[in-house]
């Protein structure tokens, strides 16, 4: 039931920590202040990838400690039925999940196949599941890098390569064709940028395709780049011209640290923005382009930044569109950035959660990741810690009281 836009419109604001943490347990809260006390130390996150690779490749019984520590934070839990708690939990505060098989690294046609298969069960497990408002898919999941590389930089295929690329095509027409079957929307995440035109013409086709009436297929824009203000506009038009409805995922980005060493490495412009202004300036002017065209676009604003996030709200606001219209996500990662989330949810805006799931030893090389996200991104881990000390001090005031 959509709100009426002549409803007083609530007050947003991520001051509320109650609010943020109103799910999490004192035990729950413990647990995330000293890890993100651990995550803080740069030598520490350094150490933590190394160690935790030979510790498993020794077949160290280092498993439990990881499930009940960075794992349990960040993740949903091992498979799709692990994660039903999770889905539950943050149904009952406003949020949706979007299921994320979160496993890497694989190589071999057969793992391509499973992972396919995994990313059909989320889309079956969302059909009619008003809990899971998106599915989402890395190619990487599902292709070799060596040919996306090949078709990203239109370079010659092999045979061998050729086979490759027509097995990668086949598998996410087929993640989309069933999407498009069951009506769920689906996500396709942005990679490295020397990746990235292969998976950009993917999702140009897919969204040709099944988007005509609906808008199932959102491809994802990373902000952080110099050249993706002008490639959401210019994606937009080739929308209009070819007659269907265009969806993104906007996001800063992932891989900057990467991106500018390779840059480096091999004596290119980087492609990414020269500084952090930069990204701001043009995350929140994709977002104003979008709700410009919110008919016909359907935007995800998936973001940590707390200014960008209330930008959206403004916009919507001013523009006079309601704030659960079905076009107009914010989206943050399990674990992360709660007081932007359930507050947003609070008040009555379309919110959801990335739910990545997997074996622990399959999504450790994601689990880096948001270790030295938080740990590069300036000020994301003392944001974390104080809001976490902050519900700490306040529960303990309320328990005096009491």
């Amino acid at each position: 039931m959509e709100t009426n836009i002549m409803d007083p419109e609530p007050q947003v604001s991520f001051d509320n920590i109650e609010n943020a943490f109103a799910g999490k347990s004192s035990t729950d809260l413990n647990r995330a202040y000293m890890l993100f006390k651990a995550i803080n130390s740069n030598m520490l996150v350094a150490m933590m990838e190394p160690l935790t690779r030979i510790s498993l490749a020794l077949h160290l019984p280092i498993n439990s400690l990881v499930k009940t520590t960075i794992f349990k934070q960040f993740v949903g839990g091992e498979t799709i039925d692990d994660c039903r708690e999770t889905v539950s939990r943050l149904h009952e505060r406003g949020i949706g999940s979007i299921l994320d098989y979160s496993v890497e690294g694989k190589e071999s046609e057969e793992n391509f196949d499973a992972t396919a298969a995994e990313i059909m069960k989320t889309i079956d497990k969302a059909t009619n599941n008003p809990n899971i408002p998106f599915c989402v898919f890395k190619t990487t999941g599902i292709a070799r890098l060596d040919v996306l590389e090949k078709i990203s930089s239109r370079s010659m295929l092999d045979v061998t390569d050729s086979v490759q690329w027509d097995h990668t095509v086949k598998r996410v027409e087929m993640i989309c064709a069933k999407a498009a079957k069951n009506n769920v929307r689906i996500f396709i995440d942005a990679e490295e940028s020397w990746l990235q035109n292969a998976i950009d013409e993917l999702a140009d086709s897919m969204m040709e395709k099944y988007n005509k009436q609906n808008i199932i297929v959102f491809n994802t824009i990373q902000l952080y780049r110099s050249d993706r203000l002008a490639y959401l506009k210019s994606s937009y038009e080739r929308a209009k011209t070819k007659g269907y409805m265009f969806g993104v995922k906007l996001v800063r980005g992932a891989y900057m640290e990467k991106e500018r060493a390779r840059a480096i490495e091999r004596n290119y412009p980087s492609p990414i923005q020269p500084d952090r202004a930069s990204s701001d300036r043009d995350y929140n002017a994709a977002l104003e382009f979008c709700i410009d065209h919110v008919e016909e676009i359907a935007v995800c604003a998936g973001t940590h930044n707390e200014k960008s996030s209330m930008y959206l709200v403004q916009l919507l606001d001013e523009k006079h569109i309601q704030k659960n219209h079905n076009h107009v996500w914010f989206s943050q990662l399990l674990g992360m950035s709660d007081h932007i989330s359930y507050n947003l949810a609070k008040a009555g805006y379309n919110v959801c959660k990335y739910v990545p799931y997997g074996p622990v030893r399959e999504v450790m090389p994601y689990l880096f990741r948001r270790a030295k996200e938080n740990t590069s991104v300036k000020g994301q881990t003392g944001r974390e810690l104080s809001l976490i000390m902050k519900e700490k001090e306040r529960r303990r005031g309320n328990f005096k009281l009491n």
